[in-house]
């Protein structure tokens, strides 16, 4: 496994070249840190004592903020309601160098997703959430015509949550204005997303599309089958465990997990899909862009919570990762 210097360094130098618009849902994810040593004497459930407090932006505020974290530009456009929670959103937003439009409903409440943890384990998630409004949708639709000239590539994130009514409209869009447009899919009706650059889905996002397999022939012919109907130019299904497999015309290339430890899986989609936007964005060959979005993806799952990664650790795990398979590889400064 060897990529050529000049993306390494290319990944080290020009990843702000290029803007990347990234639409969706968001929410804020809200972390509770606790101590838990002993059983309340009301029910037996355990008490958590919380000693610390933290936001993170959540859903596709998640995948500006990896952009923007490894050093990509980028604009998030979505929408949220008029309370303390998209104030707390939009906080992290500015601090995390995200340019945002957000969209104020006010017949809705911000979505919020509370986490309790002790000793970095989920005691409980509580989920706040309410679907946006027709006439806000299409304000964000509008708001996205008007823009969408000004961005190298589009990244769709869909949480299911309301905000991507007008996901047809918005392909057809991107389309017209000659844009990458990357999916990030959800529930089982992927009609909408006909004509997409690359969808991204999990195994399970897959499985609510296609049905079930019994073995990796019947998982490719699926997969194969479900690129043609939805004619992409790509595919590209996250496996956990088993890395991540590429669909690529006539061609499936495997990508072997890269993870060393895993403490928390969720974001890890983000992270794939920030991680696969900014490179392809910035002209690296899809096999290429896939290997470096798979390293991304390993680091993200060793911490805790919807976490990020910096330029600075991608590139050196992108070496160590390269260096492993290819010892002669070396980082040339």
């Amino acid at each position: 496994m060897q990529l050529p210097q000049t993306i390494i360094n290319q990944v080290k130098q020009n990843l702000d070249k290029r803007k990347i618009l990234v639409v969706g849902d968001v929410m804020l994810d809200r972390y509770w840190f606790s101590e838990v040593e002993r059983i309340s004497p009301e029910a037996p459930v355990p008490i958590a004592k919380i000693n610390k407090t933290e936001d993170r932006p959540g859903g596709a505020a998640n995948v500006a903020r990896n952009i923007a974290s490894m050093g990509g530009c980028v604009t998030l456009l979505s929408v949220v309601g008029n309370d303390g929670a998209a104030k707390d959103l939009q906080n992290c937003l500015t601090q995390h160098a995200v340019n945002s439009i957000l969209k104020i409903d006010e017949t809705i409440s911000t979505i919020v997703k509370l986490r309790v943890l002790a000793r970095n384990q989920q005691l409980i998630r509580i989920d706040f959430e309410e679907k946006p409004s027709h006439e806000i949708l299409a304000e964000i639709l509008d708001t996205y015509t008007e823009i969408i000239d000004n961005y190298d590539l589009v990244i769709l994130s869909d949480y299911g949550k309301g905000g991507l009514y007008h996901t047809t409209k918005m392909i057809e869009i991107a389309k017209h204005n000659h844009k990458p447009i990357i999916v990030d899919p959800k529930g089982n009706n992927y009609s909408k997303y006909t004509g997409a650059t690359i969808i991204t889905p999990n195994r399970q996002e897959l499985r609510d599309a296609v049905g079930e397999w019994e073995n990796e022939d019947e998982l490719v012919a699926k997969a194969v089958k479900l690129k043609t109907q939805l004619e992409l130019e790509y595919l590209l299904v996250t496996r956990s465990e088993e890395g991540m497999t590429l669909f690529n015309n006539n061609n499936i290339k495997y990508y072997p997990t890269i993870a060393q430890e895993v403490y928390d899986v969720s974001g890890a989609g983000d992270t794939v899909i920030a991680t696969l936007g900014l490179m392809l964005a910035n002209r690296i060959s899809i096999e290429d862009s896939v290997l470096i979005a798979n390293i991304a993806a390993g680091i993200v799952v060793g911490k805790i919570g919807t976490a990020t990664l910096t330029k600075e650790e991608l590139l050196q795990q992108i070496i160590a990762v390269c260096a492993q398979h290819s010892p002669g590889l070396k980082d040339k400064k």
